[in-house]
């Protein structure tokens, strides 16, 4: 008896059982929504709808994931199992509302219900369980795993990264196979397993036996007294440069594909697809670990930014986008900024919570996480639509192979991110104070030079 005991007290107690494989089921389904691109056409077929019309779910969805973590950052910070059931239920049900939405389309084209009802369950509904569902494990593995915070966040922050090259390649071959209605039907298998998956999930995540979360309204500061304790503008600085990191890699995400077969790539569009999404993951574990052994994190958001201008920058220079298709250099540019962007686009996903812990402490980390990803839903907003915009009002649009592209417009996108990541690289040197853990290190270093 005492053996089983001892047996199940393993288990209950392994972080990685109670912590990285629940963050990593939670994180696989909700990661599936940046799959929109896959099945955003067939949609607006289906039901009659322009795709300019249908894109507006999408936006929605990431508008709504981050409001919802700013609104219900206190209730991940009180309750775990609460939050991540929340999570589970709107997620699943909002997936097949969706579905529900999509067939009724198909019956009743052009009618504004169907589209309403998108909206309303993919973006609502569907976005404040991705809102609660990004939260909820983030702060157990940080409890989880003390000494290697960011490795922790980057390995559940990959999983929403790898969502999308995991799932791609099914929904593909769902909408290949399922015959006629086989866009609803899609929705509607994937929200029982994702449902399966996330509530999985939910009954494995678990705080530290030894962590306890204060009790009552008093045994908190409230969420600007902990903000307050470095400048203000400290946190506006990384809230600011977090929105446009988020803002510039949406903006060429969006734009991705098009861009792949301005340089002669069409034929290979969709593999470049995963490998992006492979960098996009990889940027998120492996620019979290690497913060791990810095001692002031904001260091990675400089190397991100650095890099993203200077590729950014090499593919302006050379007008890459306009004139890549045969030159091979021209091509490798191209495709070295869409993966950079990718990683650098993860990587900043994935440090901001261990950045805010390092500066505000783990106490309130939910609740001024939640608050952070904000900026995630006002860039939502505004990244992919700011470049599309760019791309229908300037450039010229020409025929590349029955397909119409606008390389002028592509290329004129990069000067509306260069801009933005400058802005970013200067409020990180200017604005975002170094950690009391960096003060320490660099006094450390300077009292035993002088020794």
């Amino acid at each position: 008896m005492a053996e089983n005991e001892k047996k199940t007290g393993g288990w209950r107690s392994n972080k990685w059982v109670r912590a990285a494989i629940p963050a990593l089921l939670l994180h696989c389904s909700i990661g599936t929504v940046y799959c929109w691109s896959i099945f955003s056409q067939e949609i607006a077929d289906y039901i009659g709808y322009t795709k300019s019309a249908t894109e507006w779910a999408f936006s929605f969805a990431i508008f709504f994931l981050g409001m919802s973590a700013a609104f219900l950052g206190n209730v991940v910070e009180k309750d775990i199992h609460k939050s991540s059931l929340i999570a589970t239920i709107c997620f699943s049900v909002g997936m097949a509302l969706t579905g529900f939405f999509i067939w009724f389309g198909g019956s009743h084209q052009h009618n504004p219900v169907a589209l309403i009802g998108i909206y309303l369950s993919y973006g609502l509904i569907m976005g404040i369980g991705l809102g609660t569902g990004y939260l909820s494990p983030v702060k157990t593995l940080m409890l989880w795993f003390q000494d290697r915070k960011g490795l922790a966040t980057g390995l559940a922050v990959a999983g929403f990264g790898a969502a999308k090259a995991i799932a791609s390649p099914i929904m593909q071959w769902m909408l290949e196979h399922l015959g006629n209605g086989g866009i609803y039907k899609m929705f509607w298998i994937l929200a029982c397993v994702y449902f399966i998956m996330m509530f999985v999930g939910h009954l494995l995540l678990k705080k530290p036996d030894g962590w306890h979360e204060p009790q009552g309204k008093d045994a908190k500061p409230s969420i600007m007294q902990v903000l307050k304790t470095k400048p203000i503008t400290n946190y506006i600085g990384i809230w600011v440069m977090f929105y446009i990191n988020i803002t510039c890699g949406l903006a060429l995400i969006s734009q991705e594909k098009a861009i792949v077969k301005c340089i002669g790539l069409a034929s290979v569009v969709g593999i470049i697809s995963t490998v992006s999404a492979v960098f996009n993951a990889g940027g998120r574990l492996g620019f979290s670990a690497w913060a791990d052994t810095m001692k002031d994190r904001n260091t990675i958001y400089k190397l991100i930014f650095i890099l993203s201008i200077a590729f950014t920058g090499l593919v302006m220079l050379t007008q890459g986008i306009k004139n890549g298709e045969g030159n091979i250099l021209l091509v490798i540019l191209v495709l070295a900024l869409i993966f950079i962007v990718n990683a650098g686009y993860g990587g900043g996903f994935s440090n901001v919570p261990t950045l805010l812990s390092d500066h505000y402490g783990m106490g309130s980390i939910s609740a001024i996480h939640g608050i952070t990803l904000s900026a995630w839903a006002f860039a939502g907003l505004t990244g992919n639509q700011v470049a599309t915009y760019i791309v229908n009002h300037s450039g010229e649009w020409i025929d590349h192979d029955g397909t119409q592209i606008n390389p002028v417009g592509y290329q004129n996108v990069l000067y509306f991110t260069i801009a933005l990541y400058i802005v970013a690289l200067i409020l990180c040197l200017v604005l975002v104070k170094p950690t009391d853990k960096a003060l320490e290190a660099k006094a450390a270093k300077k009292a035993a030079a002088g020794k």
